[in-house]
């Protein structure tokens, strides 16, 4: 059986120098990133943000995806630790909650040459070239793009009213409630969904929770991306142009239109990736950390996939 867990490495540049937090165990007497054990019903993603909270007190974002860690525990179980980056601002480096414990004695900031001095294991090294390199490329500095497809509804089968009506499930209700805290992992921003009834009621708990507005586009709606697939390209590309922490909830039929529109920013590779999402599963998300300049957006940094886990799932 394998044992997953999931950290950050938590960054910050100071003078243009890139520095990053590395935390000190006495129990193991070793350094290391923050992590730790996902906890039963929780995603990788939120057991990222809740371990960096506990063990550094610090409240993070999830940035681009770094590599997964596989290695054999002591008693031969299998263990693979995900990670993120995650930029730390100065905010959010005041309001740090730490206090030393039995678990975690110390944090400490150093530059990546003291990390890579400081670290105890070969992997967690392998974890920091992938952050440098991804700040080389001008890949760390991140916001993410999320494309949600509306939580499991009630089937198209024997519903007789207007199809913009036909609501979620149960277990689709569940869905939503669970997408609060996976959406909040990534913080974002801005809230636009189909007016449908069925994909408002799946971004209404992380927009009610969050206290954020909901902007209703009716070219997100199936009808909408039928009649005019431009209009819904156009409404990505000004949401993309807008550079904000943004998450989209659109209709399976829409999503063809709405990842090719993203496509065009993406390498051959990526592109692969985005065309798979066309068959995302009902609540699920695909998460794109893009970089943005002066012009919009320039690069894709990282592309996951996310569902969220409800109570039958558990």
């Amino acid at each position: 059986m394998t044992v997953f867990a999931a950290g950050a490495i938590c960054w910050r540049e100071v003078d243009g120098a890139l520095r990053v937090a590395i935390i000190h165990r006495n129990r193991y007497n070793d350094w290391s990133w923050p992590k730790g054990k996902v906890d039963p019903g929780e995603t990788l993603p939120e057991a990222a943000v809740r371990e960096i909270r506990e063990e550094t007190g610090l409240k993070i974002r999830l940035g681009a995806p770094l590599r997964v860690q596989s290695y054999k525990l002591a008693n031969g179980a299998d263990k693979e630790v995900h990670y993120w980056a995650a930029k730390i601002t100065d905010s959010a480096l005041a309001n740090s909650t730490f206090k030393p414990d039995e678990e975690v004695e110390e944090v400490v900031w150093v530059s990546v040459a003291e990390a890579r001095e400081k670290l105890t294991y070969p992997h967690d090294k392998e974890c920091l070239d992938d952050l440098i390199k991804l700040h080389e490329d001008g890949l760390l500095n991140t916001k993410p793009f999320i494309v949600l497809r509306h939580a499991k509804a009630t089937p198209r089968a024997g519903w007789v009213k207007p199809d913009g009506k036909r609501p979620l499930l149960p277990e689709g209700f569940e869905q939503a409630q669970a997408l609060v805290p996976l959406l909040n992992a990534y913080g974002a921003k801005r809230v636009v969904t189909s007016p449908w009834v069925r994909c408002l009621a799946t971004v209404t708990p992380y927009a009610k929770a969050k206290k954020l507005t909901i902007v209703e586009r009716g070219q997100l709606t199936e009808f909408g991306n039928a009649d005019g697939p431009k209009r819904t390209a156009r409404v990505i590309e000004r949401l993309l142009e807008e550079g904000k922490a943004a998450v989209i909830c659109s209709h399976r039929p829409a999503l063809p239109t709405i990842l090719d529109t993203i496509s065009s920013i993406a390498t051959p590779r990526q592109e692969i990736l985005i065309h798979e999402a066309r068959a995302l599963d009902p609540g699920s998300m695909l998460v794109l950390h893009l970089t943005y300049g002066e012009q919009g957006p320039r690069r894709i940094a990282g592309i996951e996939v996310h569902s969220p886990i409800v109570k039958a799932n558990k």
